[in-house]
């Protein structure tokens, strides 16, 4: 990180040279779609497009099968109040298909229903429709009949994809009619998970021979094997998905691919006793450059300029094992939110944003991985096993807030990161750890005091100067709390009138006829500041939301 000589306590960033992103759509036939009312769904290689203009998507996942039936409304609401536009959920195959060749879509297993109800509510949905999903449910969702077939799992060979042909059959009759192009909710499908980086314990030989789910071997052949049978069989969203974190399959020229962030690892404790280091998640990176091809948990195999940078698991919570039993630490959720954004991610998606419980088998089994309970999936999530609210879910709100009111503002800019900032120990509580996306001119500062696994300490006083063409911005005093996170403005154009910079954080904008209201929250441990042109506001309200009216018009 780069200081000032006279002021230790002042960092410099230079913004007059701020690379210039290009933009373009991506191809039409694999990632737009219209829907009867001619509403326009798509993508550039750096953000959702909808109608032409930016739309910020911000998706959680909710496992249908694993809530009663009765609560779905009620947590499709609060995923809508919290400031989500997508559902993310899982299609497992063995919650529908325990039993060779019975296909059970009714209670809590109805799939059909839940889509319809996010429907009722305007929330677009993604299908994870497996063959393999993981979820930490029983052989990652294959189901026990297929142990022992004359073929492997997870491969492109004729005795599998006729098996997962069936399954997408049998998908394809719940959603007809509900594809975004249909008039529905679903805009996507991701095919698979975590292929050829991630298997699952084989439950039925655990104890025993302790074999596993494999990864796969096939690579993008098997994935895009997997998109002509679904296409075949009547499932053809605007676009599809799949997940690009360890190595895994990722035709980027077909599918979207989808990144995450965990900081709390319980697999770390299956059969080996560590302690758990500091993780380097909340460290600002670079992920949308293509001079910066690979950073912490991002190893594209594709040129990143090309593709939106956008997440599907970021840590919402975390499961409890019987070897890993921990209280999460809700600031981690946001401050991750953040993070990411910063990063340069146009999309967050949360793993899991609402927690559950698995239902009953048929067959007199436990329907959940035996590291996990028996019957549970809470995961500490923002919402929780019983619908209930937790704080990270108050916490994010702040954050969904702002990336839908200021997503024009926001989305276009470059990350740029201090000197040094790659380089920074996680354990380190010394640096201040920022970033800014800028267009050179205007732009947000990300400002995170949250460290997982470590001790945090409060910031104090610091400043940070931007230097514009033209002129230098010097931001501060910036004091924080542990633990705590910001979103800063600077050059904001609010209705002609020029902020020049604050500290506090944007949240909503209102609007009723001529008049502008704008919304800040002033995160702990600072002092709200709104800078002018024409002049000063100071309005010290900490850890409170800050309503500023000024009539624009």
């Amino acid at each position: 990180m780069k200081y000032s000589i006279s002021d230790p306590m002042t960092s410099i960033l230079d913004l007059t040279n701020v690379r210039k992103q290009p933009l373009y759509e991506l191809p039409r036939e694999h990632f737009f779609g219209t829907s009867p009312e001619g509403t326009q769904i798509g993508f550039n290689n750096y953000y959702m497009l909808r109608n032409g203009r930016p739309f910020f998507a911000i998706s959680g996942e909710c496992h249908f099968s694993r809530v009663p039936e009765n609560q779905w409304e009620d947590t499709v609401i609060k995923m809508k109040a919290g400031g989500l536009n997508v559902v993310a959920t899982y299609v497992f195959w063995n919650h529908h298909e325990e039993k060779e060749g019975h296909f059970r879509f009714d209670g809590r297993r109805n799939l059909r229903k839940f889509v319809e109800i996010c429907g009722k509510y305007g929330m677009y949905v993604i299908l994870r429709m497996g063959p393999f999903d993981h979820g930490e449910v029983r052989n990652g969702g294959l189901p026990d009949w297929l142990y022992g077939k004359p073929f492997d799992v997870r491969s492109d060979n004729e005795g599998f994809l006729a098996c997962t042909r069936k399954l997408y059959h049998q998908i394809a009759l719940q959603i007809q009619g509900l594809l975004f192009q249909e008039g529905g909710p679903v805009i996507a499908a991701q095919l698979d998970n975590e292929y050829m980086h991630s298997g699952a314990p084989w439950e039925m030989t655990t104890g025993i021979s302790d074999e596993w789910v494999p990864a796969g071997r096939d690579g993008d052949r098997y994935m895009k094997k997997l998109r002509t049978m679904a296409e075949e069989e009547g499932i053809r969203p605007p676009f599809y998905t799949c997940t690009g974190w360890g190595g895994a399959a990722t035709p980027a020229d077909e599918m979207l691919p989808l990144w995450g962030g965990y900081a709390f690892w319980p697999w770390m404790f299956y059969h080996r006793d560590y302690v758990h280091p500091a993780t380097p998640e909340y460290l600002y990176r670079d992920n949308h450059n293509a001079a910066v091809p690979e950073t912490y948990n991002f190893t594209p195999t594709y040129d990143p300029e090309t593709r939106p940078y956008a997440c599907c698991e970021m840590g919402g919570g975390m499961m409890s094992t019987y070897a890993y039993r921990f209280r999460f630490p809700y600031e981690s959720v946001d401050a991750m939110a953040n993070i990411k954004m910063g990063s340069g991610c146009n999309f967050l998606g949360y793993y899991m944003y609402r927690g559950g419980n698995n239902p009953a088998s048929e067959c007199g089994i436990y329907l959940n991985e035996s590291q996990c309970p028996k019957i549970s999936y809470d995961y500490q999530a923002p919402i929780g096993e019983f619908g209930q609210l937790r704080p990270s879910y108050f916490r994010l709100r702040a954050v969904h807030l702002f990336a839908k009111h200021f997503a024009d503002t926001l989305c276009d800019l470059v990350t740029v990161l201090p000197e040094g900032s790659g380089e920074i120990d996680p354990a380190d509580q010394k640096p201040l750890r920022y970033c800014v996306r800028s267009d050179g001119q205007r732009g947000y500062l990300f400002i995170n005091n949250y460290q997982d696994h470590a001790v945090c300490k409060d910031k104090m006083d610091r400043y940070i100067t931007l230097k514009l063409s033209g002129e230098s911005l010097t931001v501060g005093p910036i004091s924080l709390d542990a633990e705590e996170n910001a979103i800063l403005p600077f050059q904001l154009d609010m209705e002609g009138t020029l902020l020049k910079y604050a500290t506090a954080q944007p949240l909503s904008v209102l609007r009723e006829g001529d008049q502008v209201t704008y919304i800040f929250f002033t995160p702990k441990g600072m002092e709200s500041r709104f800078v002018f042109e024409d002049g000063i506001i100071t309005a010290s309200n900490d850890g409170q939301r800050t309503s500023f009216y000024k009539k624009c018009r």
